[in-house]
């Protein structure tokens, strides 16, 4: 009788992770370079002096900071419970952010609630803890300038935690005047950003992990109702639109309910409940209804 054949195990490729890495590095930090231009010109739009590379590394380093601790936090999650995980694959991007964010390739199925309570949460908290450092330090660095009547450009929502932390930092800004952001206090409120994103109770995003180990199968109703509540978020902001289609894509491609773990009728320990408090508590300070409008001139 011939000896069982073991399963195959998955090719291992690094260098796609630290090549992709790489170019995210260059992508970030061109981007940085840019933003950096815009923050010594005062909205004027263009700096009287050229502008170096290397001071994109302000946006880079802090951004790729804060992405990396969060897909960290659910690497090595993974690691303490032996379960199959890949690296973090970082996206560049050549517009927008420089970056469309990271992810990690779980390769088993994840057997108990506890386990993919841990994995789902480590990430949230782990990038929260870098970015809000660097949102203090980011803000101390911005400046509080006079918007030129003419100014054209694009106005960022405040969470929260943005307008508590400027409130500390700057108090109340006069009529007139904005908040010209420093490459890492843009990068941290990207961060926020990107940290509810992860957090909205849906398919396989953290929160949707989160979500159904905390509730079992009530997540479902969860499920539906954030989809449909995000829908109608289009037409308060139409910076939703690619956030709602794609969570409807990720309700079609997987359905509602989210894939069952063995102990699907064992409630999660009160621990992690009291967690999971904390995980939407981070949720409500990093979300902000309306991430990007257009801002046309004063009085428009």
């Amino acid at each position: 009788m011939a000896p069982p054949i073991p399963p195959k195990q998955p090719r291992r490729r690094p260098w796609i992770n630290a090549l992709l890495f790489i170019a995210t590095i260059a992508t970030t930090t061109l981007f940085g370079s840019l933003h950096y231009e815009g923050f010594v010109s005062d909205f004027d739009g263009v700096a009287q002096s050229p502008v170096l590379l290397w001071h994109g590394l302000w946006y880079s380093v802090t951004i790729l900071a804060i992405l990396g601790a969060h897909e960290f936090g659910h690497y090595f999650a993974c690691r303490y419970y032996r379960v199959d995980a890949s690296l973090p694959y970082f996206l560049p991007a050549p517009f927008l952010t420089g970056t469309l964010g990271a992810f990690i390739r779980i390769r088993q199925p994840i057997p108990t609630k506890r386990i993919l309570f841990d994995i789902g949460v480590a990430g949230p908290i782990a990038g929260f803890l870098v970015a809000v450092p660097a949102l203090f330090l980011g803000l101390s660095l911005s400046r509080v300038l006079p918007l030129p009547e003419d100014f054209v450009g694009l106005s960022l929502g405040e969470p929260l935690l943005f307008r508590f932390a400027a409130w500390f930092i700057w108090g109340s800004a006069p009529d007139g005047f904005s908040l010209n952001l420093h490459p890492v206090a843009f990068a941290a409120w990207f961060g926020l950003l990107a940290t509810a994103l992860n957090l909205f109770p849906i398919g396989q995003l953290d929160g949707g992990h989160i979500s159904y180990a905390a509730l079992g199968g009530r997540s479902t109703l969860v499920t539906v109702t954030t989809a449909f509540s995000v829908v109608l978020l289009t037409f308060h902001s139409s910076s939703w639109i690619a956030w709602a289609v794609l969570m409807v894509v990720m309700l079609v491609a997987s359905g509602p309910q989210h894939p069952r773990t063995l102990d699907h009728h064992v409630p999660l320990d009160d621990n992690r409940r009291l967690i999971a408090i904390a995980a939407l508590a981070i949720f409500v300070l990093c979300f902000t209804p309306a991430p990007i409008e257009f801002a046309g001139p004063a009085g428009q």
